[in-house]
């Protein structure tokens, strides 16, 4: 065996590796909380297909949630529809990088330094999902605020914004529904910030929330034919986030995909009220 047929296997055996046994959007298990069955990914696109918008969540930090991401966004490139991907990970203020991006204009480096501009968790976790959408010429939308925007209100409260700084945010408050009022209130705690106002810290996940549903509809609507896929956090892809915000300026029809995540999500504690689908075995 020569030295460059075992490169050429080590590194197919990595790349499998890293890509994980899922790799193919048919190989993940479902489960499809309205109807309460459990299916192949690939068996629930004919449903996902009828949507304008799926959202689909993330921890973050979890290789095997944005493995998932990927799938889903495959099978429905895959099924032949106008994919583009929309992004809490990027500010708006940033498209015109992430067209670069997309059509090859900027190289791998240079991007690299501006994912890290607006995003904190690792380039790696992530650069699967950009490499395919450059690869397939798949738009990629960012739908996020500058930072000090959202800084501002969790300090100061969303009217402490100018016109110009709310933009089409039009107005936001903290209304939402108890189960992500409950969410809220943990991630309060957790994040720490027993010295701010807990109104104004859920305000400004109302304005993530809204961008986020404002810059997708958007899109859409330059783009009639599209299906935006949002990636995005468990907490803003529920129901009761960024799909109300959706839901309260729109008719577009959406599904919600979250990650099953064992002691937290899974079909025993979360319901339709919540999510459509849960992808299973990411553990």
């Amino acid at each position: 065996m020569t030295k460059q047929v075992v490169v050429a296997l080590v590194t197919v055996f990595f790349f499998n590796a890293s890509c994980g046994a899922k790799s193919s959007s048919g190989n993940y298990r479902v489960l499809d909380l309205n109807r309460e069955t459990e299916l192949q990914l690939s068996q629930a696109v004919s449903d996902l297909k009828k949507n304008r918008i799926v959202l689909v969540g993330e921890q973050h930090s979890n290789m095997q949630h944005h493995k998932a991401q990927l799938a889903v966004i495959r099978a429905l490139k895959e099924a032949g529809l106008e994919v583009a991907i929309g992004l809490e990970m990027f500010r708006h203020e940033s498209q015109s990088a992430l067209d670069q991006w997309v059509s090859g204009e900027i190289d791998p480096q240079s991007f690299e330094k501006i994912y890290y501009d607006n995003w904190n968790f690792p380039w790696q976790a992530y650069s699967m999902i950009f490499e395919y959408a450059r690869a397939h010429k798949i738009p990629m939308i960012g739908l996020n605020v500058p930072r000090e925007i959202t800084r501002k209100v969790s300090r100061d409260g969303f009217k402490s914004l100018s016109p110009e700084q709310k933009g089409q945010l039009a107005e936001v408050s903290c209304v939402v529904d108890q189960q992500y009022m409950n969410y809220i209130r943990q991630a309060f705690g957790g994040h720490g910030h027993s010295q701010l106002n807990f109104i104004y810290f859920c305000e400004a996940q109302m304005v993530w929330d809204t961008a986020m549903a404002v810059y997708a509809l958007d899109y859409l609507a330059k783009n009639p034919n599209a299906v935006v896929l949002i990636l995005t956090g468990v907490g803003h892809a529920q129901k009761g986030a960024v799909p109300r915000q959706i839901q309260m300026r729109s008719k577009v029809p959406f599904s919600v995909i979250l990650p099953e995540v064992t002691g937290s999500i899974d079909g025993k504690t979360i319901s339709t009220n919540e999510a459509d689908y849960l992808m299973l075995d990411l553990d």
